[in-house]
């Protein structure tokens, strides 16, 4: 009886790296000439959100091009970012929340069955809570599969890792 293959279909990101890159978006900000006096800040909250605060809209602007620069350096993706509206804070400063992006959605989970599902491969898929896992009997099929979810990558709003490959 040949036995069942399986892997894990999961959205995650490297806190570590999340960490230094914002660190490293801080340490630019201390010492770049169009931003270092102007009261910027960028705060890392409990791998949920990253906060900047600044001047003017500009300036936002600038530091939001440095942390994307800065994550992609680091292999994180910018689909993590969900962003807030911009909103003004105390003493005419402008301020922005991006939350971030971890596990897979009800909704998104049963996109991606529905699209593993219309692929016709003998594989199946099951949600169990923020992942799904596919399973079949050939290797061949289950690497079809993660072929076909990395080609269809811009599809979904958030990026795909595939783990427990057995």
């Amino acid at each position: 009886m040949a036995k069942d293959c399986s892997f894990d279909i999961v959205s995650e990101f490297d806190k570590q790296e999340l960490v230094n890159a914002v660190d490293q978006v801080k340490r630019e900000l201390s010492t770049r000439f169009d931003l270092k006096d102007s009261n910027s800040d960028v705060i890392l909250d409990t791998d949920k959100t990253i906060t900047i605060t600044t001047n003017d809209d500009m300036k936002l602007r600038n530091i939001i091009d440095i942390l994307q620069s800065k994550m992609i350096k680091r292999n994180l993706s910018i689909k993590i970012l969900d962003p807030q509206s911009v909103e003004n804070a105390l003493g005419g400063n402008v301020r922005q929340v991006f939350n971030l992006k971890k596990g897979l959605t009800q909704e998104l989970s049963k996109k991606i069955v529905a699209d593993i599902k219309n692929t016709k491969l003998k594989v199946q898929a099951s949600i169990q809570g923020e992942q799904v896992r596919v399973s079949g009997k050939d290797k061949d099929d289950l690497q079809a599969v993660i072929k076909m979810l990395r080609d269809n990558a811009d599809n979904y709003n958030v990026p795909l890792q595939f783990q427990n490959y057995r």
